[in-house]
C-alpha cells in the first residue's frame, strides 16, 4: 500500500520539563496522522460515528529510537500492512527534520459497533463502503 506522510509541530505542551517529548504523546502524533490519512481518502469518522461505527486501537508496539524536542519539525507516516474484515494493521513511522526515523510504530485497529449509551462495544466487519476506499487505496 502506498505511504502516507502528515505534519507534526512539536509543541511545548507535547514535552516533559527538559523540553523532550513524552513518550505517550507520540500515541497522539501516530493517531492524528491516522485521521488525516483517513480525512485525505474522504472517511469522515464523525459521519461514521453518528451511524455507531468506529475505530478503537486493540494492539501497539511503539519502538522509541531517538528523542524528539520542541519546536521540532516531524512527519509521521502511515502505511497499511493488512486489511482484514474487522481490522486494519498499520506500520507507522516518526521521522524528525533531517529524515531520521525517531520512533517506529506497530498498530491494530479494530472496526466496533458503539452501541447505545450502557451497551457493550463490540467488534463488527468493516462498512463494505470503507472496506472499498481502503482496498482502492492500496
Amino acid at each position: 500500500m502506498t505511504e502516507f506522510s502528515w505534519p507534526i509541530r512539536v509543541y511545548y505542551e507535547d514535552t516533559d520539563a527538559g523540553g523532550i517529548v513524552y513518550y505517550a504523546n507520540y500515541l497522539k502524533f501516530l493517531e492524528r496522522a491516522r485521521t488525516e490519512w483517513l480525512r485525505s481518502l474522504g472517511i469522515e469518522q464523525d459521519t461514521w460515528l453518528a451511524h455507531n461505527i468506529g475505530f478503537v486501537v486493540r494492539h501497539v508496539e511503539l519502538d522509541l529510537l531517538r528523542p524528539a524536542k520542541f519546536n521540532d519539525e516531524l512527519r509521521v507516516s502511515v502505511v497499511v500492512e493488512r486489511l482484514k474484515r474487522a481490522s486494519v494493521e498499520f506500520t507507522q513511522q516518526v521521522l524528525n527534520q533531517h529524515g531520521t526515523v525517531i520512533c517506529q510504530a506497530q498498530i491494530k485497529a479494530a472496526c466496533v459497533h458503539l452501541g447505545e449509551a450502557g451497551s457493550a462495544v463490540r467488534a463488527v466487519p468493516m462498512p463494505t463502503e470503507i472496506i472499498e476506499v481502503l482496498k482502492r487505496a492500496s
